[in-house]
């Protein structure tokens, strides 16, 4: 009985996952659940901001600094979103994660940054200097995310090294499988087709170019190919923060509802702006559900277009993972378009 029992402890020891060596702070949700993808069963990953919170104003709380003082890695975006993350370090006394230490991670390394300003002024309302710092709405700029905390957890954790570079690759496969489709993907690849978007020249090449006496653009699936029913079409947002997912899809931002970014919208603003969709019969306005959706609503209401209240960050309204996520904003934009075509 003891030989039994002690084979069959020994058999759930062997099988059992390895336990979280590695713990991860990350500002934002979506963060902390790419270091899940890429740290699996390694790491301990949580967020400061909520998924359906303003990263803007967070307010460093003194929790979020002890949260901070035992993390092996910080993940922050390296731009002016987070203002309150330097402070946070400072009170929580772990040098590790200081910019430039091995626990620091700056998220948009690498990412080509949209919507720089050539003057950065107070006068046009809170403008990020050094570019949109948004850049997770990208799945292409996603891939990048995640291998810049795998180098992250590499540095930290040289000894799940393998496990790191073997779940990036995997995840960005998925993402390249859900942005483009296999079939295309087999036919140019993933990285000439990434190349293209960043060039804003995929579309257009997928219509210009024939297999089998066929336009490549019929081959392409996933994401983007959901998306070509609406591509071209004009929208309304909330804020800033939808560029690099408008950008990749082929969206047209007509206007905003805030007048000037973080500058909450007059009626004297938003009139004008139900006059403006009224002239270009636009269907359809996006906005974070961490906004008051008093104003979306009140402009759905008038003009007839639909107000898409989405998460940007995981974790909140049913955005269990990236991949959920995204498909949550193709999916409630498609379906908002088809039901103002008169579709069912």
């Amino acid at each position: 009985m003891k030989i039994t029992l002690t084979l069959v402890l020994s058999a759930i020891l062997l099988t059992a996952p390895a336990a979280a060596t590695v713990k991860v702070v990350t500002t934002l949700s979506v963060y902390a659940t790419l270091a899940e993808e890429v740290g699996g069963d390694r790491v301990d990953a949580q967020s400061i901001a909520r998924g359906d919170e303003d990263a803007h104003f967070v307010k460093p709380k003194p929790s979020f600094a002890l949260m901070l003082k035992g993390a092996d890695l910080l993940v922050t975006t390296g731009l002016d979103l987070e203002l309150w993350a330097p402070v946070l370090v400072d009170k929580s006394g772990n040098r590790s994660i200081r910019e430039g230490q091995p626990g620091f991670v700056s998220a948009s390394q690498g990412v080509t940054l949209l919507d720089v300003p050539e003057n950065a002024s107070r006068e046009a309302g809170d403008v990020h200097i050094y570019g949109n710092p948004h850049l997770h709405t990208s799945p292409i700029a996603a891939k990048q995310i995640a291998a810049n905390i795998a180098a992250g957890l590499i540095r930290v954790d040289p000894a799940g090294a393998q496990a790191y570079r073997a779940n990036l690759e995997r995840f960005q496969r998925r993402i390249d499988e859900a942005l483009y489709g296999p079939e295309l993907i087999a036919i140019l690849g993933a990285e000439t087709l990434d190349g293209l978007v960043q060039q804003s020249k995929l579309i257009p090449f997928l219509e210009e170019q024939t297999l089998d006496g066929e336009p490549l653009v019929g081959k392409l699936g996933g994401w983007l190919g959901r998306a070509l029913a609406f591509r071209g079409e004009k929208i309304i947002a909330y804020h800033k923060n939808w560029i690099y997912f408008t950008d990749l899809l082929g969206l047209e931002v007509a206007g905003y509802v805030e007048p000037k970014p973080g500058i909450p919208p007059s009626a004297r603003h938003v009139k004008a702006l139900i006059d403006e969709i009224e002239a270009q019969e636009i269907h359809v306005l996006i906005a974070a559900n961490y906004f008051d959706p008093q104003k979306p609503r009140l402009i759905a209401e008038r003009t007839g277009c639909t107000d898409v209240i989405l998460p940007l960050g995981t974790g909140a309204g049913g955005a269990s993972d990236y991949f959920a996520m995204f498909d949550q904003w193709v999916e409630q934009i498609r379906e908002a378009f088809e039901r103002a075509r008169g579709r069912p």
